[in-house]
């Protein structure tokens, strides 16, 4: 018999992954020309074709050893070494390969920091809406989930809010920006504020308050948006990375996670996340793909193809009647569902071959998502669709 937990965990099973099984049994019936699956923020634009260049480069010219060979728990250490030097230059900061940690995406990034900072019952705060594995991350280390709201209209932090759900065990407060799944981008005075108000909180309640900045989407920005570096903002940081959206790598997760320098106890936390690396059961990050993301730190990815997707369907969902914040970053977008009752509205959605995903997955009931990270092609033979849906609750 499984455990319990995992029985909960099963029965709240991921909705997106839900609806992407169900694109593919719509698929199969109506074809996969007639099905519009915006469910699952799958890259759709190609990888950089420099990535292939530098595998079989690294394949056919270097030893065995040096590709596959047993590393230090963070990762190469030439490897770290060229990405700080690269976070160095692109952000005008001072870290060495001591500040970072070779990771299985994001999300192996995420637990190793929460498996080094979560005592029993300890709070992990994040702002709905929010991605919805966070939850279960924390709970993988007995810590609390704790949700704080955003301000409607903007889903910027609510600092008021969030100010009354900080106690003596919060431990960390987890940001994702740009953020999934809204688009929206926290600007340089929403993260001083933020910086300003735990520094507060810390000295108040005597104690260690971190801030977790989940940054995949960093590169997915639109109309010269700014993204800070948290690092510059506040001393007790992380910032958890993933190539999975800057370079259309997902399967490969690689990513890294960045310690502040000026933590309290940055050595004993660094020795933590090594250890937590190996312990968590995947050990390190990818050897390969280690040494093909040290080589491929400049690459990116055609950004102007999700900002065509993005402004086609925006513009449409506006003229219909949606109301909708028009995303700064990311793939995604965050209109209010027609109707109250968000995973009625994606059901019936299903009657015109469109998959969302209910806002609720994210904690915020009311909208829905739309992944757009879909082909233009598809994207525009699918506006009849969000026509008849429309119709079919009157907007039009």
């Amino acid at each position: 018999m499984i455990s319990n937990t995992m029985k909960s965990v099963i029965s709240n099973n991921s909705i997106i992954r839900a609806m992407f099984e169900e694109g593919m049994r719509l698929s199969k019936i109506y074809g996969e020309e007639n099905v519009f699956d915006y469910s699952i923020g799958n890259p759709n634009v190609e990888p950089p074709e420099s990535i292939k260049k530098v595998i079989n480069e690294i394949l056919n010219e270097e030893t065995p050893n040096y590709i596959h060979g047993y590393m230090n728990n963070s990762g190469y250490d030439d490897v770290r070494d060229d990405v700080s030097a690269f976070l160095n230059k692109k952000h005008d900061l001072t870290l060495s390969r001591n500040n970072i940690v070779m990771t299985c995406g994001a999300a192996g990034g995420l637990n190793i920091i929460l498996r080094s900072i979560l005592n029993p019952d300890d709070e992990v705060i994040a702002f709905a809406p929010y991605f919805g594995e966070y939850n279960h991350y924390v709970n993988n280390f007995c810590g609390k989930f704790i949700i704080s709201p955003t301000t409607p209209g903007t889903f910027e932090p609510d600092l008021k809010a969030l100010s009354e759900n900080i106690t003596s065990k919060t431990k960390a407060l987890i940001i994702n920006n740009p953020n999934n799944p809204t688009g929206v981008v926290y600007s340089e005075e929403v993260i001083q504020g933020l910086a300003n108000l735990l520094n507060e909180k810390q000295k108040e309640l005597n104690t260690t308050i971190y801030l977790i900045s989940d940054e995949p989407y960093r590169e997915i920005i639109y109309d010269d948006t700014f993204v800070p570096c948290i690092l510059k903002y506040y001393n007790n940081t992380f910032t958890a990375y993933s190539y999975s959206k800057s370079l259309s790598l997902p399967g490969e997760r690689i990513g890294y996670v960045v310690i502040n320098t000026l933590m309290d106890g940055f050595e004993e936390m660094t020795s933590a996340l090594k250890v937590a690396n190996r312990i968590l059961g995947f050990i390190n990050a990818p050897s390969l793909f280690q040494r093909v993301i040290a080589k491929s730190l400049y690459a990116e990815v055609d950004v102007s193809s999700y900002k065509k997707n993005r402004d086609l369907l925006y513009n449409h969902l506006i003229s219909l009647g949606f109301e909708c914040i028009k995303p700064q970053g990311t793939f995604y977008m965050f209109p209010k569902s027609l109707i109250e009752d968000d995973k009625k509205f994606c059901e019936d959605a299903k009657q015109f071959n469109l998959l969302l995903v209910p806002g609720s997955t994210f904690g915020c009931p009311g909208h829905v998502r739309l992944a757009y990270c879909i082909s233009y092609e598809k994207l525009k033979n699918s506006l009849p669709a969000f026509d008849k849906l429309a119709a079919l609750y009157n907007l039009k």
